[in-house]
């Protein structure tokens, strides 16, 4: 990949806590503070057609934010753009996150979808519903072609997101698929091959999302080692015993404390991106493969380092 828009940040500037696969941090140079923008956009949107929210935290960091980490080589006109959709994502995320926390029945997918589409009264998911349709629209403003999968890719996510939660899991094998699903595979997609404009061929789609998951293995667990803090604070402040999270399943399915599952899962997290770097170093001596497909398992690559700096670090995974 050509590095045209990020820099190398030295490896003594942030932490990883050894689970980087050896994937060098880049961050986007944003010059012109687009990621602020747009996510700061997408937040007063929220706040003032959906509904107002307290003590929200999303992409935005202090060292650095999460955009800027997580596609360093966003082409600079659509950072705004893209960073608008995250932050779209998160709150609808937490909204997600809210309606699982205060419901009793653990095993209704469909009564979730529902109470998803519910939860906020009918003018707010109205309203939710518009600000992605602006989204999309500003996306198709710039690309078209791009936006389209966009927002297929979203339209996927939002139909297999709640269904990912709908049945006990007691495994990591049984949980692992369905939290990358749950943790945006789908969304991440349409974010990396917009913001860099690539295009997977068709007949490349399925192996393409093939070869990546080992990555969004990696991101996922990442995801969970470092919010589970904050997420076994809200359960308990719930009233919950159960925790959908890594970490709670590790514990569960192995009789062991928090510590040791927390050791389980960064086991699983170098596992999974050594895995995954295999696979795109081989990927790369595939002449048959397109060269925007060897792109985009590179990009994962740097998200992954990109995710794992941010959230050792980001206020979102912060107790309150």
């Amino acid at each position: 990949m050509d590095y045209r828009y990020s820099t190398e940040i030295d490896a003594r500037a942030y932490k990883t806590h050894g689970l980087d696969g050896g994937i060098p941090l880049r961050v986007h140079a944003d010059p012109d503070n687009k990621e602020i923008v747009g996510t700061m956009r997408a937040q007063r949107d929220w706040n003032r057609y959906v509904r107002p929210v307290g003590g929200y935290k999303g992409g935005l960091g202090e060292t650095f934010s999460f955009m800027r980490a997580c596609v360093p080589e966003c082409l600079p006109e659509r950072l705004e753009v893209i960073s608008y959709a995250n932050e779209f994502a998160f709150l609808y995320d937490d909204k997600m996150e809210e309606l699982i926390d205060s419901r009793t029945d653990t095993s209704a997918g469909d009564a979730l979808k529902k109470q998803f589409n519910e939860g906020l009264s009918g003018i707010q998911h109205l309203q939710a519903k518009k600000l992605q349709t602006q989204v999309i629209k500003e996306m198709a403003a710039i690309d078209p072609e791009r936006a389209v999968t966009t927002r297929k890719a979203w339209a996927k996510f939002l139909q297999l997101a709640a269904e990912s939660r709908s049945r006990p899991l007691y495994t990591l094998d049984e949980y692992l698929p369905c939290r990358i699903i749950d943790a945006g595979e789908l969304i991440w997609f349409g974010t990396l091959t917009f913001g860099m404009a690539l295009s997977i061929p068709d007949n490349e789609l399925e192996l393409c999302m093939e070869l990546a998951r080992p990555g969004y293995a990696a991101i996922s667990l990442t995801n969970d080692l470092y919010s589970w803090n904050k997420e076994r604070e809200e359960a308990r402040r719930a009233g919950h015993d159960c925790v959908y999270n890594a970490i709670w399943v590790i514990m569960q399915e192995r009789s062991v404390g928090e510590t040791e599952a927390k050791r389980a899962c960064m086991t699983q997290i170098k596992h999974y991106i050594k895995q995954y770097c295999e696979i795109v170093d081989k990927a790369h001596s595939c002449d048959w493969l397109s060269d925007d497909l060897k792109t985009y398992l590179e990009a994962v690559k740097l998200s992954h380092v990109g995710n794992l700096a941010w959230s050792i670090c980001c206020p979102r995974y912060r107790v309150n």
